[in-house]
């Protein structure tokens, strides 16, 4: 095997990502577990007992460290530690701190993120991130949280604003008695229910200003806050598309960069960090943002097959943010052929090392995801993760892509193909 030549730096992460709502299970007060029930829902299924990572995180913890892997990134789930608002579950803190104590015993690096586009349902039913007082209510349960934090290098406040500035509409009908009704009118303006390509930004409205500055607010006041009471650094998660103009149009892309990602990576100057996102490329032509184009190898969920796009994704952020240092916490492919993953995780970070080669600061590999999981609007039928898992015993198997990325990782990057 031809070797890249290993510019990885010590101490370079290795992981995989999660999120909890997509793995933990009867997640019952949040405003996805509602969702999912209501009726006219775009959901293709409920969510039910996830992949039951609740109850089986020490086997996840030691299973990502058997194969390799140096870090491990997961959600604290606010539902669970705000049930109802201002009452805080001492027990429900107690479980993630006992998750990240054994990380640290483990030698897994927890990289922690505090909203991963699930949210309570009191606080949907209360005007959610529409509401004025939607930065005071998150501030509250980022300082419940920070008290469960000593140790913890790095924290994400949000994971992708950009995509759930957007997507916290879909809690709407939680706030009027014809759910169904609302959730039409959804679909039919925000194209939600029936994108053959789900939530991605090519099949969404752009993010407003309004809601870009909600998200603004509430991570830079959440930012003060762990700041103030921890000493994790402290950044967020950005959805980066790869966009690339038709020629003639590049007026349109500077418009579509800049609602899309560069209000947030432009915060992001202040952070300790910013998370890249990465899975796919998009081109801006004369109606906007466009699929894949036609022909083109797409992924289970009809995204164009591009795993250049990172390095683009890394080299824009660096540009955009002036040099905030980065971590990869998402980047993997919907597919299930498991070696179309290698192939797709092998080009990406081949670009990844490039980006280092040039000098650019980037701290981790995190792919998305861990396990195969509860992909939102499309149910258990997607399959981005390193390990399958049995829907009606649980039992994890890891894939050939997970041995192949902890060889990489033990290798700290010297085993990625040329």
């Amino acid at each position: 095997m031809t070797a890249t030549s290993n510019v990885f730096p010590d101490g370079f992460l290795w992981g995989a990502s999660s999120a909890p709502h997509q793995n933990e299970g009867h997640n019952v007060n949040s405003d996805m577990w509602a969702l999912e029930h209501l009726e006219g829902s775009p959901f293709s299924e409920p969510s039910g007992a996830g992949v039951d990572a609740y109850n089986r995180w020490k086997e996840d913890i030691d299973l990502v460290k058997s194969l390799g892997l140096t870090a491990f990134r997961f959600g604290i789930e606010w539902a669970r530690v705000e049930p109802s608002r201002g009452a805080f579950d001492a027990d429900e803190l107690a479980h993630y701190r006992q998750i990240i104590d054994y990380c640290l015993a483990q030698g897994v690096e927890p990289v922690i993120t505090l909203h991963h586009f699930s949210s309570p349902l009191w606080f949907a039913k209360e005007g959610g991130w529409g509401s004025p007082e939607a930065a005071d209510r998150f501030g509250d349960y980022v300082t419940a949280v920070s008290q469960i934090l000593h140790g913890v290098t790095w924290v994400a406040t949000i994971n992708e604003p950009n995509i759930f500035a957007v997507m916290y509409q879909m809690s709407l009908p939680l706030q009027y008695p014809d759910p169904a009704a609302v959730f039409a009118h959804l679909a039919e303006a925000h194209a939600v229910a029936d994108s053959e390509a789900g939530l991605n930004a090519f099949s969404m409205p752009a993010p407003t200003e309004e809601a870009a500055q909600i998200m603004l607010t509430a991570h830079e006041r959440a930012r003060t806050i762990l700041h103030e009471k921890t000493s994790a650094r402290v950044g967020w998660t950005i959805a980066i598309q790869g966009l690339v103009a038709r020629e003639g149009h590049e007026d349109q892309l500077d418009h579509y960069r800049r609602i899309w990602e560069d209000i947030y990576l432009e915060a992001s100057r202040d952070d300790d960090w910013v998370g890249i996102q990465s899975y796919t490329s998009q081109l801006v032509g004369p109606n906007g943002l466009e699929g894949a184009p036609a022909g083109e190898e797409v992924t289970q969920v009809g995204w164009a097959y591009r795993p250049d796009a990172l390095e683009m994704a890394l080299r824009r952020a660096w540009e955009v943010t002036g040099g905030t240092p980065m971590i990869v916490t998402e980047n993997g492919i919907a597919t299930d052929d498991d070696s179309r993953r290698i192939d797709y995780t092998s080009g990406a970070l081949a670009g990844l090392a490039r980006t280092l080669e040039d000098g650019l600061d980037v701290r981790g590999y995190l792919h998305w995801t861990f396990i195969d999981n509860f992909e939102w609007v499309h149910g258990y039928a997607i399959t981005f993760g390193l390990v399958a898992v049995d829907r009606t015993t649980f039992d994890r198997t890891p894939k050939p892509s997970a041995y192949w990325l902890g060889e990489v990782a033990r290798s700290n990057g010297a085993a990625i193909p040329a």
